[in-house]
């Protein structure tokens, strides 16, 4: 299917990873189209660390392909990962840096010039115009994650990964977060994101996967998961207040045990 903004962000074709003789993603597949947030669902140990690794170039899968942007990351990786953008998790900035100084530092890196002016227009952007002098440590969680997303867009690449990006905001913070994270889809960039908030996959994913035991199980948009699977015994019997929600359905797709 064509889309305005052009190719495929991201296509997953019969991924496989192996660690020694343990399989621990099976023949998944997917695709991430442009202007499009595809969420990534499923419990711990499901396969989504690894498929994510997989896709950032940090490990190298034992079957299938992967395309960035049309790039094939075994035949031009430099090309793929260059097109990508991961948002790092908080611990891996240092805390004693300014705010100022992760993003010269970052866009240093990234081949990015940012001038003073670009600097403070990114700055009031995220609503941190007046922390440009605080370190890193002293920002809340929820303007640490500001900082972090800005860091894996300031080359302005064609998919961006996140990796469960609101996991211990509080509610305001956690929205203001959808709603940077909206904009850049609205850019035509690709967003693929990984989540256990069940609220944040039916209220920002455009599409998405749920996967288990390294399998993809199904791929859909939240509410047409909700409405193909609402009339199942499996996902009645687990239903809470009589209305079948998309956590129903994750919970009848993947079992009740708790994941280590």
């Amino acid at each position: 299917m064509d889309h305005p903004f052009g190719p495929l962000m991201l296509h997953v074709e019969g991924l496989g990873v192996r660690y020694g003789n343990f399989q621990a993603v099976k023949d998944v597949s997917f695709e991430v189209h442009p202007g499009e947030i595809f969420g990534l669902l499923g419990p711990n140990g499901a396969g989504k660390t690894s498929t994510l690794s997989a896709i950032e170039g940090l490990l190298k899968p034992s079957e299938g392909s992967i395309r960035v942007a049309g790039y094939d990351l075994k035949v031009k990786p430099r090309h793929a990962k260059a097109a990508m953008g991961v948002q790092l998790q908080a611990t891996s900035f240092q805390s004693d840096l300014t705010v100022e100084e992760i993003i010269k530092l970052f866009g240093g890196i990234y081949g990015v010039h940012l001038s003073k002016g670009k600097i403070e227009s990114i700055l009031d952007d995220i609503k941190l115009a007046e922390a440009s002098t605080k370190k890193f440590g002293q920002l809340s969680g929820g303007q640490q994650q500001r900082v972090s997303l800005v860091i894996a867009t300031i080359h302005n690449p064609r998919l961006v990964l996140l990796d469960e990006p609101t996991t211990g905001l509080d509610p305001q913070s956690r929205r203001q977060l959808w709603e940077r994270i909206e904009a850049i889809r609205d850019k035509g960039h690709g967003i693929l994101l990984t989540t256990h908030s069940m609220e944040e996959a039916e209220s920002v994913c455009d599409r998405i996967g749920i996967i288990d035991h390294g399998k993809v199980l199904t791929i859909d948009t939240p509410q047409a998961l909700i409405d193909r699977h609402k009339e199942e015994p499996e996902v009645i019997a687990v239903s809470r207040r009589g209305r079948v929600t998309l956590e129903d359905v994750f919970i009848a797709l993947t079992g009740k045990t708790v994941r280590a």
